[in-house]
């Protein structure tokens, strides 16, 4: 089942498997380098269905780090088309996660400390829905105004025009892991008293406002997918069932797939870290919510992955650092399930 072809309207993958969006921190101004061409383009040739570029911003304060990929001018689109165009040439769907850091920008990438850039260190003003900062070592945001949102939302517009111009055939829009939208849903980041704050309706209304944007903007043969923290592991935060809740109003707004992950909004959470341990979730709103879903996290063997997707848990796996492990996964996952997987003409000497 897990290479089992599967469509989002007029986009086919080629088995269930997509490679998560996973920052590098290795950029100079946004632009995307031979690192990231390598990187994604490998993934392509080791067989996966749907290669998703990193959280890549929609304005330069949305980055988490100096080092982050960057989609808000449109100085980005030539890198990023080279690195469409030979995912796609590989058989892969191109993907690209459009994102904003929020309250969690301006840090340091991981290998250095990952911590707050200090002034002298080029730090910038970060902002979210209140002025809480995400732990005591982290700045105070500044609360974003009604027009500051509307900008943003705009950004995520212009930002998918800019996708679209580099040739991707996904867009995911990264609602989850404590940055700006998550930061809006969940009742323990965000203490607004206007209309985006408060209610379920209105703590929800910038996630659909942008999900609504982006798919007048976005072809509607092609599909938008949203990573969502399915819960904030912390009593009083966001959680499965708002999730669900969500994902139906979402799958309205013209969402094509819940790509369900958890946590990084609640500095020191504790998750029940373990194999497919974020799986249920998935499962859950692919039921409740009538939606596709991708089960995410700890799915490291070809048996897990096909167990997953043949009793109905998710419609696709979204696996992240055992493709960092093996970028050829899937061609020795299809091997081990004694299935076929289409293999590079360039490797089927080793096949």
């Amino acid at each position: 089942m897990l290479f089992t072809p599967i469509s989002f309207r007029t986009v086919k993958l080629r088995n269930r498997i997509m490679v998560s969006p996973m920052c590098q921190y290795s950029c100079e101004d946004g632009r995307a380098t031979d690192w990231h061409l390598v990187h994604l383009g490998s993934r392509a040739v080791g067989g996966a269905a749907l290669v998703m570029a990193e959280a890549t911003a929609v304005q330069a304060r949305g980055r988490i780090s100096a080092g982050d990929l960057g989609i808000w001018e449109d100085a980005h689109v030539p890198g990023l088309q080279r690195i469409a165009r030979f995912i796609t040439e590989q058989g892969a769907a191109a993907g690209i996660q459009l994102a904003h850091a929020g309250r969690k920008a301006s840090v340091r990438v991981p290998w250095e400390g990952d911590r707050p850039l200090s002034p002298e260190e080029g730090a910038w003003q970060v902002v979210g829905p209140s002025p809480l900062p995400f732990s005591p070592a982290h700045p105070v945001p500044e609360a974003l105004s009604e027009g500051d949102i509307a900008d943003v939302i705009r950004s995520f517009v212009e930002a998918t025009g800019r996708a679209r111009a580099a040739g991707f055939t996904v867009v995911e829009l990264h609602f989850a892991h404590g940055y700006l939208v998550h930061e809006f849903l969940s009742p323990l980041s965000n203490q607004r008293t206007d209309r985006y704050g408060g209610s379920f309706e209105n703590r929800t209304r910038l996630a659909r406002e942008i999900a609504q944007a982006v798919r007048a903007e976005w072809p509607d043969a092609l599909p938008i997918f949203v990573r969502l923290s399915t819960t904030d592991w912390t009593n009083g935060g966001w959680d499965v069932e708002q999730t669900v809740e969500l994902a139906r109003g979402l799958k309205t707004d013209g969402v094509d797939l819940i790509d369900c992950s958890s946590g990084g909004n609640v500095n020191g959470a504790r998750l029940p870290i373990g194999p497919g341990y974020q799986t249920p979730n998935a499962e859950k709103v692919r039921r409740e919510a009538g939606i596709a879903t991708g089960a995410v996290g700890l799915i490291t063997s070809a048996a897990q992955a096909d167990h997953v997707i043949r009793t109905g848990q998710a419609d696709i796996v979204v696996m992240a650092r055992q493709l960092l492990r093996d970028p050829y996964w899937p061609l020795h996952a299809a091997a081990e399930l004694r299935t076929e997987a289409a293999w590079p003409n360039q490797y089927l000497r080793a096949k």
